[in-house]
């Protein structure tokens, strides 16, 4: 007779044998991470073109460029009702029928009805990856797989960089140059389809998550999952016993399990809307949405602009992966707190380069000194951002909340991450010709903000298994 203690020792001798598979399925859910950063970051490339096809403003670009964001918050807000699996195809399938309907848009209005439902699929990749990682991920190795979701996402921002340079490079260094009867900016738009198609297919072929089995009841299949998850001589009996102990009671997801507490919702609910709303104030996603146009206004032409770009993209990912080293290492606490403090200073950096700006309009420069600093110091928030925020905030709001609402929590966190996202990437081309330094100053404001929040508000989930979480 094999006892408990004996059956614990094979389970983590089992481990390291299933950590291949279970990588496998992480990889494949984190493919949302991938299309979420892909295709909410490719505009960067294109808003040019997009600009001089339908002859826009500032004020129409911003509304464009953001459209997405609003699709993204209503997505997240139905994600964490369903069960995995299901969501990750339909997810698939927004994201490839958005790529045609933006590759071949009738006016700029039809664009961003295009991008809105894009967007759709963008919150429900940022919802569905993370929830799925940390409900299949061992403890031991959930802060790293959870990463995997960051990574994707900065995968993706990357590639759509290096992406529209290739095809800018193409059209002679024009967007709205043409390739096979289309212009540059349409292919960058319209590429997305592929990892969509992918991305469908990968989620077809992996597992539902146990916990989600569980609660619906399907115990021989999450007998299966957890077997191939954890090992064959796991406890699987004992591991279902104490799931199905902790939501048998549980119900579908509603907002009103979040209500309590004096301020209207539960004091983690309102954690989790706080680091997701930080992430997005400090202004991480003017890198990434406006970037080419930035650096265009100082004088860049659009090719090396481009370049930039996916010089920045390729910062973020060296971010990230010091962040996966990192985020089981010395905890989630830690890294968001130097992550915070580097961004204040660097933010304050490029206001003050930014402060030296000549003229208007398109015609707008930077001294030699100080748009060497305002280079540097863009590169050096994107550096700062993604070895702490652009992970350890996914890692969080995967884990941070009881089993009971995690779900629901995890929508309403991320959907409110959209709002915010969306409030700065519609703002900033307005803000931007009023006074760029400002702009930057009142994110390095909110930088500084998150330090404050993070030492006083988050707790640290560092080795804590989830059915755990209180």
């Amino acid at each position: 007779m094999v006892s408990v203690s004996q059956q614990s020792v094979a389970a983590r001798t089992q481990a390291p044998e299933r950590l291949g598979f279970v990588v496998f399925i992480t990889a494949a859910a984190a493919l949302g991470g991938f299309l979420f950063g892909y295709d909410s970051s490719v505009i960067n490339g294109a808003v040019s073109g997009i600009q001089g096809r339908f002859g826009i403003g500032d004020g129409a670009t911003g509304l464009i460029v953001s459209s997405a964001l609003l699709g993204s918050a209503l997505g997240a807000a139905l994600a964490g009702r369903y069960g995995r699996i299901r969501v990750m195809k339909a997810a698939a399938v927004l994201f490839a029928i958005s790529a045609v309907g933006s590759m071949v848009p009738f006016s700029p209005w039809d664009l961003a009805t295009w991008r809105v439902l894009g967007g759709a699929a963008i919150g429900i990749a940022s919802v569905i990856a993370p929830t799925y990682i940390a409900e299949v991920a061992p403890t031991k190795y959930r802060g790293r797989l959870a990463s995997f979701q960051q990574a994707a996402i900065v995968l993706g921002i990357a590639v759509s960089q290096l992406v529209n340079w290739l095809l800018a490079e193409s059209a002679d260094g024009d967007t709205r140059g043409h390739l096979l009867g289309l212009e540059a900016w349409q292919w960058m738009l319209g590429i997305c389809v592929v990892p969509a198609v992918v991305y469908f297919v990968l989620a077809a072929m992996i597992p539902e998550s146990p916990r989600f089995l569980i609660s619906a009841g399907r115990l021989d299949e999450a007998r299966t999952v957890l077997r191939e998850v954890e090992g064959a001589e796991a406890d699987t009996e004992g591991r279902i016993a104490e799931i199905r102990g902790l939501i048998d009671t549980d119900h579908r997801p509603r907002f009103r399990d979040l209500l309590g507490g004096r301020t209207g919702l539960l004091p983690i609910v309102w954690v989790g809307i706080g680091l997701s709303v930080f992430q997005q104030l400090v202004g991480i996603n003017v890198i990434f949405y406006y970037s080419s146009i930035l650096w265009q206004s100082v004088g860049i032409d659009q090719s090396n602009s481009l370049m930039i770009s996916f010089i920045g993209s390729v910062i973020n990912i060296a971010g990230t992966v010091v962040a996966i080293l990192l985020v089981d290492r010395i905890g989630r606490k830690p890294l968001a707190l130097i992550g915070s403090a580097g961004m204040a200073v660097t933010l304050g950096a490029a206001a003050w380069a930014f402060s030296s700006a000549t003229g208007t309009g398109d015609d707008v420069t930077l001294p030699d000194l100080q748009g060497t600093v305002a280079l540097v110091a863009a590169n050096l928030f994107v550096l700062f951002f993604a070895l702490s925020w652009g992970v350890v905030v996914w890692v969080m709001l995967g884990e941070m909340f009881p089993n009971r609402i995690r779900a629901a929590a995890l929508s309403v966190a991320a959907s409110a991450q959209w709002v915010a996202n969306w409030a700065i990437t519609v703002s900033f081309p307005a803000m931007s010709k009023w006074n760029l330094s400002a702009t930057y100053a009142i994110y390095a404001a909110f930088a500084l903000g998150s330090l404050l929040f993070v030492a006083r508000f988050m707790k640290e989930t560092k080795g804590v298994r989830l059915e755990d979480m209180g």
